[in-house]
């Protein structure tokens, strides 16, 4: 057996149970229902949630509106994040509800990277057909 490496895949209970806390975290900040001071969450945007295997941690992928101050929204969502858990455990009605972990959420920085690079290769294999 020894030190094989498994490929990370969630289990469907984890995927509905991430999705489900995705929504409500959605809703409880369109609605400021967490009551976060020095920051409006109505302009917070949960991109993804991903939870451990048991359940007991979620992972909170968030980007504020126009991507503008996201370390400080992130920092400030961590420093309160008992707030925001409050506010979500009047929604949730689950065995346990998870310790959150606020995160930047980078993939749309990533994809724009990528579409660039695509781009540029474009116009190279463009040029290079003119040429020839």
């Amino acid at each position: 057996m020894g030190n094989q490496t498994i490929p990370k895949t969630f289990s469907q209970r984890q995927l509905r149970v991430g999705e489900l806390v995705k929504q409500n975290l959605g809703e409880l900040f369109i609605r400021n229902e967490a009551k976060i001071p020095s920051i409006n969450s109505k302009l917070i945007t949960v991109t993804e949630v991903r939870m451990t295997p048991d359940l007991k941690t979620a992972r909170v992928y968030v980007i504020p509106l126009g991507g503008v101050d996201m370390q400080e929204t992130v920092r400030v969502l961590t420093e309160y994040s008992h707030l925001v858990r409050k506010a979500l455990s009047k929604r949730l009605v689950i065995k346990f509800l998870p310790k959150l972990t606020f995160v930047e959420d980078n993939s749309f920085e990533y994809a724009e990277k990528i579409e660039k690079i695509i781009k540029e290769i474009k116009i190279n294999d463009t040029e290079k057909k003119r040429y020839n």
